[in-house]
């Protein structure tokens, strides 16, 4: 449970915490979760499921309060508990560093983080699902630069996909005693009960994601959040959708995967051509990013919905890459932006002259996005790609344009921000925070580019598990 408390009392901390020091205090307060679940890492066996608290009793409504996790659970706590100190010393000399409000939102918003990733109860997963949503829409209302409409949308859209999660829920509970995980995955259905419940899920997922057509509240959500509002929903809220689909929806529906998994594919390989295709046409450098990423998303559901062992190591690998990149790609954003003033690539020009090493780091993750050899994206990419091949051949081929198309999207946004001539403008280079942050974030890219199987290993034996439950 320390897990959860910790995180939420220093969201309540945060409040009485003067705001010349809460940037510290921020900061220095994040990694004592990363503290704790390093802990658990090295006391980890690969395949067990770890108890963290347990109540096998009905609480109300077929609610047990559950907590536990596995390797592909523990790899999430990581991702979010690391993604934190990151995204805080990112921020580090912007003014949203100095709020108080900030930073107790973004602790709650991790309480919940660990709750969906520890729950293993339905309708304790579902409760912390939605109180996710709280502080990122409350970050983005009070700390954004969007207008109402971009606000509605984002909150429609996320609350009629967890109607559709909480309805699927409702109806697989009539055909088991509890919410219990266990109890939840020995539920028999038919094929067509099992087709309707995971329908919902995915909806809630596909939103979520973003998966194509379900896209469309994203680009200017993206565009209007704060820097590290962007990087909360991108690096770590997003993949909550990601292990959902992996440890909910098809392991308590998989009578419905049959059918399932051929729309959730086209609809991934959609994705990946129209978010690439979309990408290159675009000039401001967070919608570039926006549309990068339902593309590079796009991948990864397609390749959940395999379901193999390979699949799902190789989608828990591009997970972490993927976060590791939209931190990245979105602190390059804001360098760009608050030093020009503008979001239009095409309006800048000139950059490496006045900051090489700003250019240097951006060249970096521009090819870590590529997924070029020995980074990253480049083993989970190819395992996806293969995987997909070997589902269906011309999809595959389809797949494959993600990496021409990030080629073009990626090295055109670099091209016009960085090369060129702009004598009136002036932009100072790095800082020492955000230096630290692309540091860190370059060799954790080449890190797992040359040792992909310190994700894989930790996550192979809890996917062969997971492929068990469908094979019987």
């Amino acid at each position: 449970m320390e897990l959860l408390i910790i995180p939420f009392a220093l969201g309540l901390i945060s409040f009485i915490i003067p705001r010349n020091n809460i940037r510290f205090f921020g900061l220095i307060g994040s990694l004592l979760p990363a503290v704790l679940i390093s802990i658990h890492l090295i006391n980890y066996t690969p395949g067990e499921w770890v108890e963290v608290y347990s109540c096998k009793e009905d609480i109300v409504f077929g609610l047990t309060f559950s907590m536990q996790y596995d390797g592909i659970s523990l790899l999430m706590l990581l991702l979010t508990a690391f993604s934190f100190p990151l995204i805080f010393l990112s921020n580090y000399n912007r003014d949203l560093s100095h709020s108080p409000l900030f930073h107790a939102l973004a602790f709650f918003m991790q309480t919940g983080l660990f709750g969906v990733f520890l729950a293993s109860d339905g309708l304790l997963f579902y409760i912390f699902w939605e109180f996710t949503l709280i502080p990122i829409f409350l970050i983005l209302y009070w700390f954004g630069k969007g207008n109402n409409i971009t606000l509605v949308k984002f909150f429609i859209y996320t609350m009629v996909g967890s109607l559709a999660m909480l309805l699927s829920f409702i109806w697989l509970k009539q055909h088991a005693s509890s919410f219990a995980y266990g109890d939840l995955i020995a539920a028999k259905l038919t094929d067509t009960e099992g087709f309707w419940i995971m329908a919902g899920f995915m909806l809630a997922f596909a939103i979520k994601i973003p998966v194509f057509p379900f896209h469309t509240w994203q680009p200017e959500t993206y565009s209007s959040a704060p820097m590290a509002g962007t990087m909360l929903l991108s690096a770590l809220m997003l993949k909550m959708a990601l292990f959902g689909m992996i440890k909910w929806m098809i392991p308590l529906a998989p009578e419905g995967l049959a059918c399932m998994r051929w729309i959730v594919v086209v609809l991934g390989v959609i994705g990946i051509v129209y978010g690439g295709i979309i990408a290159i046409k675009q000039t401001d450098i967070k919608k570039i990013f926006a549309y990068a990423s339902v593309s590079h998303l796009g991948l990864i559901a397609a390749g959940i919905m395999i379901f193999s062992e390979n699949a799902l190591s190789a989608s828990m690998i591009q997970v972490i890459n993927h976060s590791i990149l939209s931190i990245g790609l979105f602190l390059v954003a804001e360098v760009l932006i608050s030093r020009t003033g503008t979001h239009d690539v095409t309006q800048m020009g000139g950059i490496a002259e006045r900051a090489p090493k700003f250019a240097f780091w951006f060249m970096v993750i521009s090819f870590a996005s590529v997924s070029i050899p020995f980074s990253a994206g480049f083993i989970g990419e190819f395992l996806l790609l293969r995987e997909i091949a070997e589902y269906k051949f011309s999809l595959g081929v389809l797949a494959a344009s993600t990496l021409v198309f990030g080629a073009i999207y990626m090295f055109r946004a670099y091209q016009l921000s960085m090369s060129g001539h702009k004598a009136s403008l002036q932009f100072p280079d790095l800082t020492w925070n955000e230096w630290a942050v692309f540091c860190v974030l370059g060799i954790l890219a080449l890190v797992f580019g040359l040792a992909p199987y310190l994700i894989g290993d930790l996550v192979k034996e809890s996917a062969a598990q997971l492929t068990q439950i469908i094979a019987n």
